[in-house]
């Protein structure tokens, strides 16, 4: 199904409330605000916020390299020669240092559950749950083949990364993000995971996942080998960033994959009635969370993509506010 992803300038009340969070006070009230309503909200539909952070700061002992303190992950998992580009070091979410520290990481689970809860009412928390699966369906009907090689671009404390690696078992699957805070909580769980099994008297129901390679990495510069990847995927990360990394992304994602791999990207839909109606207050809280939500409503997508050299991208709704947009990287004639 294919669906118009044609840009729109930012709106005159759009343009008000970036005004108005240009003012300190003010920013930092909205953003204050937005975060104790998912805070409020995940709780309100069982899901622990407050326990789910406390449980990662105390960090289990039950596995093999459970041992290691946050911070000695941390230094494991940074690359000391990257230079975290400026777009990058502000705040996001509501946290005053952006992606950049444990809180963040620690609350990204219960964040994206609590803000996906809203979607389908019916099915609460498992809301998130659902969205993912919503991708990985369009993606299973595009693609020809399952890829061998998967690389997740902006995989954050790796929740899109594991729901590659449950569709995808057999396949080699890195996980590449620039907050290595984010990385240490992913290779948590992921030693979390494989402790569980482990442990478990019972054969798995379906083959284990490949263990996942965790990379501290911009997603435009991953400085990764050409065509060394059948899948790029990116979910819920182009809205966070300025139109130039965007571009920038895209030409990278295309020096990756192999001639015939495909990309795909998962985000927010700015034609869904959701967002063309937002009331001004919830506009505002939005945007003090999202600082590039102009830039991502007014790109031409579809256009950006097929001018990074990929074939015209399939579209389709993926629930009620996000959209998958999938394109193929032409082979040799």
């Amino acid at each position: 199904m294919n669906s118009s992803l044609s840009a729109a300038p930012p709106t005159f009340l759009s343009r008000v409330v970036s005004l108005l969070l240009a003012i300190k006070p003010l920013a930092h009230l909205a953003k204050q605000k937005a975060r104790q309503m998912m805070i409020t909200r995940s709780e309100s539909i069982g899901v622990p916020w407050r326990d789910n952070t406390q449980a990662l700061r105390s960090k289990g002992s039950e596995a093999v390299d459970f041992d290691r303190t946050w911070d000695q992950d941390l230094a494991h998992l940074t690359n000391p020669s990257l230079t975290y580009p400026p777009y990058y070091i502000i705040s996001f979410h509501g946290y005053d240092e952006g992606n950049l520290g444990w809180l963040p990481a620690m609350e990204v689970e219960s964040a994206s559950r609590s803000v996906h809860a809203k979607l389908w009412p019916d099915l609460g928390a498992a809301g998130d749950a659902h969205l993912r699966s919503l991708y990985h369906d369009s993606l299973h009907a595009a693609l020809p083949q399952a890829p061998r090689r998967i690389l997740d671009l902006g995989c954050g404390a790796g929740l899109s990364t594991f729901a590659l690696g449950d569709r995808y078992p057999e396949a080699a699957i890195t996980g590449l993000d620039l907050s290595p805070y984010f990385l240490a909580v992913a290779q948590y769980r992921s030693q979390q995971a494989l402790s569980q099994q482990l442990r478990s008297p019972e054969p798995p129901a379906h083959p284990a996942p490949n263990p996942i390679r965790w990379l501290h990495g911009a997603a435009e510069t991953t400085g990764l080998p050409d065509q060394s990847f059948d899948l790029v995927s990116i979910f819920l990360v182009v809205h966070e960033l300025p139109q130039s990394a965007t571009l920038a992304l895209l030409g990278e994602a295309h020096r990756l994959l192999a001639p015939g791999g495909h990309f795909a990207l998962m985000d927010m839909n700015p034609s869904c009635e959701f967002v063309q109606k937002l009331p001004p207050y919830v506009l505002t809280l939005l945007k003090s969370t999202e600082p590039y939500l102009d830039d991502y409503f007014s790109l031409d997508l579809a256009e950006a993509v097929q001018g990074a050299g990929f074939e015209p991208a399939t579209i389709a709704a993926t629930g009620p506010r996000h959209r998958t947009l999938i394109a193929a990287k032409p082979s040799p004639a």
